[in-house]
């Protein structure tokens, strides 16, 4: 890991994640880990969110389901 005395904003962040020309320099390992570690907690993750991550990438083949909140 490269060490800068720079800090990585978040306004670097979101510049970078808005570049597509930057964003695909990204692997799809990085992506995935990206994905899975984002969110900060799992009151983020809802049923509408996955039903439009789904929606969004067109995989009619899955299906969310909620059980109910307990």
């Amino acid at each position: 890991m490269k060490k800068n005395n720079k800090e990585f904003t978040r306004e670097d962040f979101m510049l970078f994640f808005r570049d597509d020309e930057r964003l695909n320099s990204l692997t799809n390992d990085d992506r995935i880990e990206v994905f899975q570690t984002i969110l900060a907690g799992s009151s983020d993750i809802t049923k509408e969110l996955l039903d439009g991550i789904l929606k969004d990438y067109s995989v009619p083949t899955l299906k969310v389901v909620e059980i109910g909140k307990e």
